[in-house]
């Protein structure tokens, strides 16, 4: 489908406006903005505008996510905090968590918040490169609705669970490796369906075992239903480590679980025993650990910028002539769109189009217009 692009300060001012339409505080609507759009500036599509209406504003219409968010702390000391998001915006209860997180780092060493009852928090390694940017190393992690089968399982069990970190360098980008647990995670399964790709073989088997190929939109609809699932990092099997993938995977489950009390597996499938949609309930952790309580944020960034630039000058395989580092393929997406803007494909056109309508945001004159 073709693309065009939409400047930034456009689709930051419409994005932060509708967030406001559907009733989420001017603040927290920019925050929600912010961690949209950082999915979008890294090249990661799946999670930026192509999430923002089926994810975000159509939840908030059904009444399953809460635009106000109520951050309640149950219980906290000097370094640790036990948080209820109470099923308001994702990407408002991570800011707030890893921003405490960072505090206590800050004054301890080290801080953890730990999160139940939230809803999905947009890209993950935007709460790392909070950390980063303050001179901490930071860890995330969240659970998510099961569609992930475990290692000679058939049926999903738990999500594709992203185990995200990042440490601080001195080069123009921090080290971020931000991944699913899975081979591929369920948003881009859904932008395949969007832009006509078929799945990826491997990615998806079925409930006999077998791998799944063809329409993206078929294999969705199944992983929906429970015939179908995603396979862990390593793939189907053992032979090339799937059950490594798996073993990751489920510590980001108990750590998204365990600490808070909170729901897990099957019970984060967005339905009701009646099938009616329902709050999704979802679980995440935050760490912070803060340089200059070692041997400071200086030293930390020079070794970590001299590890990673020992391991891109090493022998490259025969036809290839750069090794990338985490995060680098990212920042050079941003260098290359941040004088243009997002890049927009016809189905997100026209959801755009249809959320300006609704809520009269008449003043927005989009490309596609």
């Amino acid at each position: 489908m073709p693309k065009m692009i939409l400047d930034w300060k456009t689709a930051t001012d419409f994005v932060t406006d509708a967030f406001v339409g559907a009733g989420v505080p001017r603040e927290d609507a920019e925050i929600c903005t912010d961690v949209l759009l950082e999915s979008d500036k890294r090249g990661i599509e799946s999670h930026g505008c192509n999430r923002f209406k089926p994810i975000y504003i159509d939840r908030i219409n059904i009444g399953i996510q809460n635009p106000v968010t109520n951050f309640e702390i149950i219980k906290e000391t000097p370094t640790t905090a036990v948080v209820d998001g109470h099923d308001g915006m994702g990407q408002v209860i991570g800011y707030k968590s890893m921003e405490l997180a960072i505090k206590k780092a800050k004054e301890y060493g080290m801080g953890m918040v730990v999160v139940r009852n939230s809803c999905h928090y947009g890209i993950a390694g935007y709460y790392p490169t909070m950390a980063c940017k303050a001179g901490c190393i930071g860890i995330t992690g969240t659970n998510a609705r099961p569609s992930v089968a475990p290692t000679f399982g058939v049926e999903g069990m738990f999500g594709t669970n992203p185990l995200t970190i990042g440490i601080p360098t001195d080069e123009d980008f921090d080290f971020i490796i931000d991944c699913a647990t899975s081979i591929t995670q369920n948003g881009k399964i859904e932008y395949y369906e969007r832009i006509g790709e078929n799945v990826h073989p491997g990615t998806i088997i079925d409930i006999n075992g077998n791998a799944v190929e063809g329409d993206a939109g078929v294999a969705l609809k199944n992983i929906r239903k429970g015939t179908a699932a995603l396979t862990t990092l390593g793939g189907i099997g053992e032979a090339l480590g799937g059950y490594k993938g798996y073993g990751y995977a489920m510590v980001v489950e108990l750590l998204s679980a365990v600490l808070q009390d909170g729901q897990y597996g099957k019970a984060l499938n967005g339905l009701d025993e009646n099938g009616n949609k329902v709050p999704y309930h979802l679980g995440h952790f935050f760490i912070a650990i803060d340089t200059d309580h070692f041997l400071g944020e200086e030293l930390c960034r020079k070794k970590a910028g001299e590890i990673i630039r020992s391991v891109r000058n090493s022998k490259k395989a025969p036809g290839q002539d750069r090794i990338f580092t985490a995060n680098e393929k990212e920042h050079e997406v941003w260098l290359a769109r941040k004088d243009s803007g997002v890049p927009i494909n016809e189905a997100v056109q026209a959801e755009m189009s249809k959320v300006r309508d609704e809520y009269g945001l008449t003043q927005y004159k989009f490309p596609w217009d």
